[in-house]
């Protein structure tokens, strides 16, 4: 018999397709699975509106949960409320940091309006001493920093609250 429990050990098996060592879970990109007259809905948010992953996600959902026999899904995308970095777990910043991306600092990142860079430590050697090289890193949902004392270049998972 599916459960939801089981549905959520199997969304750990899916992987965010931009950061593949993260999972949808870990994005806190799943945000509910219910069912409804024997229909299992699966909702989900993306990490900013037109993300281009998120096709792949729920293609991914739908395969992984048709791996297991359940066929009867539906995929559901809201916007509302907005995702946050506040809903990325404390496993997903630790997998984020391993993978050499900075994972957000505890702040709004305000440079934008008042030319002030977060503190981003390095994901190599945590050094505090980085500077932010673009705005935009591999992907619009992170800068592109490198680190002033070990040289290395690397990416910074945008702060969004």
């Amino acid at each position: 018999m599916v459960t939801k429990e089981r549905i959520w050990e199997l969304m750990e098996e899916v992987f965010d397709p931009e950061v593949p060592v993260l999972t949808i879970v870990d994005l806190g990109v799943l945000r509910e699975i219910s069912e409804v007259d024997g229909t299992w809905m699966i909702t989900i948010t993306p990490t900013y509106s037109g993300c281009p992953a998120m096709k792949r996600i729920e293609d991914d959902i739908i395969e992984k949960l048709a791996e297991h026999g359940i066929h009867d899904v539906k995929v559901e995308n809201v916007l509302s409320p907005a995702w946050t970095t506040d809903w990325l777990s404390e496993p997903g910043r630790r997998k984020l940091k391993e993978y050499g991306i900075a994972p957000p600092v505890d702040e709004i990142d305000k440079s934008v309006l008042f030319a002030d860079q977060p503190i981003v430590p390095c994901p190599k050697c945590d050094s505090k001493n980085t500077k932010m090289i673009s705005q935009f890193g591999s992907t619009a949902c992170k800068a592109h920093y490198q680190c002033q004392d070990c040289q290395e270049p690397f990416d910074y998972f945008k702060c969004l609250k």
